[in-house]
C-alpha cells in the first residue's frame, strides 16, 4: 500500500519555524517530483512549494518565497518543508503530494498521491 504520511505539524508563535516531513511507503519516489499543498479553513487548496525529482529545480508561492525551503532525501523517501518567519495567515492543514509528470507542477491534478495532512498553527 502507497502511503505519505505528513508530519512536524503544531502550534508556533508568529515569527517562529516548523519542519514539515513527508515519508512515503510503499514504492519509491525518488523520480517523482513532490509538492506541499496547504488549505485553510474555508478556502480552497493552494499550492506552496514544488521540487523535483533530484531537487535541482524548486518553485515557490509568492506568499512563501524567501520563508520556507522545500527538499528532499531520496535514500529516505521524504520530504522537507522548512517553514520559517511563520505569519498567522499561514494556519493552514499541510499536505504532501506526489506526481508522475516530468519536471514539477503547482497544479494539483497533477499530483496522484496524497498524505492525510498535518495541521499547522500560528498564534500571533
Amino acid at each position: 500500500q502507497v502511503q505519505l504520511v505528513e508530519s512536524g505539524g503544531g502550534l508556533v508563535q508568529a515569527g517562529g519555524s516548523l519542519r514539515l516531513s513527508c515519508a512515503a511507503s510503499g514504492r519509491t519516489f525518488s523520480s517523482n517530483p513532490m509538492g506541499w499543498f496547504r488549505q485553510a479553513p474555508g478556502k480552497e487548496r493552494e499550492f506552496v512549494a514544488a521540487i523535483s525529482w533530484s531537487g535541482g529545480s524548486r518553485y515557490y508561492a509568492d506568499s512563501v518565497k524567501g520563508r520556507f525551503t522545500i527538499s528532499r532525501d531520496n535514500a529516505k523517501n521524504t520530504v522537507y518543508l522548512q517553514m520559517n518567519s511563520l505569519k498567522p495567515e499561514d494556519t493552514a492543514v499541510y499536505y504532501c503530494a506526489a506526481s508522475p509528470i516530468v519536471g514539477y507542477s503547482t497544479t494539483g491534478r497533477d499530483y496522484d498521491y496524497w498524505g492525510q495532512g498535518t495541521q499547522v498553527t500560528v498564534s500571533s
